[in-house]
């Protein structure tokens, strides 16, 4: 079978088995997300063995540092993957909720409810646990899935597929993923629109850019996190060490991690010496403008293309601001729309920050780290969407649903 062809009959599959989905009960489909979680934890060694492989392919190919990270698996994280499912089967069913009832001066009733998207196409690069987040998410929102992982990633999402494949109960085909590694299968895919509802990208600029060029079918983006935290000239300096510590050194190879700190100058030598010192022995290297050198001789000099890098590494860019106002001006200028904070004590000066920033999640005093769909009680997300339609944020059930009219009549006609 040709690889188009391949792809046609997958995504035929997936329309089918999404009717059956949209007719699912909460409670079996709920049933379903527990028997996942569970068949998850009893494989745990055997997927753990598959993801070896998988990691000791990617360092043998030189893959970087973060994308080893985000590809690797362990005890706790197969464990989170699996408390993902039962976080999802504990929440409510957006599928049939009625979100507006109308009743106009003719008589008609008209109840806005929301019902499955049907059939997604979900393309990824490196992290297994997407496999799993993703798949349970569409299952309880009602539509089919169809799968791209990254090759990285092969052994581990073919494994973890296989398990989520033998639940019992689950449509044929409901869960779908792409074997081939060929390039040319997601091109094919990207053209299916009579049979794929949407299309959520997660991975680099390349991939991203790829997807929206190529794509016949609606596309949700999850792009590049680009993250300041700008600390305030009001800041309690101990809250905004620790939590610019967090977001930078947590876990740096992910997408809401910092990559850039602003600093206002009537603090910035009494916060970057301290700073610095405690982000230079977790091995962060340090990339500073003239001001923040002239504070921290030892660091790097920060070029223009700093200022617009995702890192995804122990890598940081500082900049001392005069305020909020040039820390604003910055943050649009690089922005990428995805996750800023301010550590500030200044009311005023928050909210300010609060109004004017557009990014997916605005924090205060708090970690960009949080930006998460199980920090933000969504129980799993399928991704971070930084545009602004229809889904902003992280993904859950609620943005994996659209909305129909149901309109009830007693023989009205229009006039």
């Amino acid at each position: 079978m040709s690889i188009k062809s391949e792809m046609i009959n997958m995504a035929k599959r997936a329309k089918e088995a999404s009717e059956e989905l949209a007719r699912l009960s909460t409670p079996a489909k709920n049933s379903m997300l527990k028997n996942m979680a569970r068949g998850i934890l009893k494989r745990k060694k055997e997927i753990l063995r598959a993801n070896e492989r998988d990691v000791k392919l990617a360092k043998k190919k030189g893959l970087s540092r973060a994308l080893i990270d985000r590809l690797t698996l362990n005890p706790a994280r197969i464990e989170n993957m699996a408390k993902s499912l039962r976080e999802v089967a504990s929440l409510p069913d957006p599928v049939g909720r009625i979100m507006k009832t109308t009743r106009r001066p003719n008589g008609l009733v008209i109840k806005k409810i929301r019902v499955p998207i049907g059939v997604i196409a979900m393309i990824y690069e490196a992290r297994p646990n997407v496999t799993v987040e993703a798949s349970g998410l569409a299952l309880k929102s009602g539509s089919a899935i169809i799968l791209k992982g990254g090759s990285e990633a092969q052994n581990s999402n073919l494994f973890i597929t296989k398990i989520l494949n033998e639940t019992k109960g689950l449509p044929e085909r409901a869960i779908q993923l792409i074997r081939t590694t060929s390039r040319k299968a997601v091109k094919e895919l990207l053209r299916l629109d009579d049979y794929i509802d949407l299309v959520i990208p997660r991975g680099g600029e390349g991939l991203i850019q790829m997807v929206r060029r190529e794509s016949t079918i609606p596309v949700i983006a999850h792009a590049k996190g680009l993250c300041h935290t700008y600390v305030d000239g009001d800041a309690d300096l101990n809250m905004a060490e620790r939590v610019v510590y967090n977001a930078k050194v947590q876990r740096p190879g992910v997408c809401n991690a910092l990559e850039t700190l602003l600093v206002h100058r009537d603090v910035a030598k009494r916060f970057l010496l301290r700073m610095i010192k405690r982000l230079e022995g977790a091995g962060v290297e340090v990339r500073g403008c003239p001001k923040s050198r002239r504070i921290a001789p030892g660091i790097n000099k920060a070029k223009e293309i700093d200022w617009q890098a995702e890192y995804l590494d122990l890598i940081l860019s500082i900049k001392v601001v005069k305020g909020l106002t040039e820390a604003l001006d910055h943050i649009s200028r690089y922005g990428s729309h995805h996750s800023e904070a301010i550590i500030t004590r200044n009311k005023r000066a928050a909210e300010k920050f609060l109004k004017e920033v557009d990014a997916s999640a605005v924090f205060i005093n708090a970690s960009t780290r949080l930006n998460d769909g199980g920090e933000f009680g969504l129980g799993a997300e399928i991704g971070i969407s930084t545009q602004k339609l229809h889904a902003r944020g992280p993904m859950g059930l609620e943005e994996l649903t659209t909305y129909k009219y149901l309109v009830y009549g007693k023989g009205q006609v229009r006039t």
